[in-house]
């Protein structure tokens, strides 16, 4: 229980440093500079998951006056990602983390800010849990819904992730 407890900490320390604006800007400035150029921004980050929006402006765009795919892919990998990394932080050795496949749906034109929200928080925290128990690494499918202001759903992504904890 202690050590839950102590990951649970780790996890809140994590979300709490880049819940400072400067902070995750120069998080995004050292590690995902793309994602600072295309404005992606977080809205929500809690233990429960996170929301990551993208803007529709002249970077993001793409000839037929709609947020490119690509972009759309940046800012739901983000909203699936910022929950991962949460997940992995207090564990000794560390655990990566990778990015094994991405399945997309786009069922509405995104000519708009878009809102990229995971919800599955927790399951990740589960999983990466569960990763460290069986001793080998684990995959696990996250789903990021975009969605306009309104609540339109504009494209759907389930990200694959990998996870395996380093050798001691």
């Amino acid at each position: 229980m202690a050590e839950n407890n102590e990951h649970q900490k780790a996890r809140k320390k994590f979300r709490d440093r880049l819940d400072n604006a400067w902070v995750f800007r120069f998080f995004l400035f050292t590690k995902m500079p793309i994602a600072l150029l295309a404005g992606l921004y977080v809205r929500r980050f809690d233990e429960k998951g996170a929301t990551v929006s993208v803007p529709f402006k002249w970077l993001s765009q793409n000839p037929f006056k709609s947020v490119y795919f690509a972009t759309q892919a940046m800012a739901a990998e983000m909203s699936t990602g910022l929950p991962a990394m949460a997940a992995i932080q207090g564990y000794r050795p560390g655990i990566s983390m990778l990015v094994t496949n991405i399945e997309a749906e786009f069922v509405k034109k995104a000519n708009q800010r878009v809102y990229f929200s995971c919800d599955d928080g927790d399951l990740l925290t589960k999983h990466v849990s569960e990763t460290v128990a069986a001793g080998e690494g684990r995959v696990i499918k996250i789903k990021s819904v975009g969605r306009l202001k309104d609540g339109t759903i504009v494209s759907t992504f389930h990200v694959t992730w990998s996870f395996k904890q380093k050798q001691r």
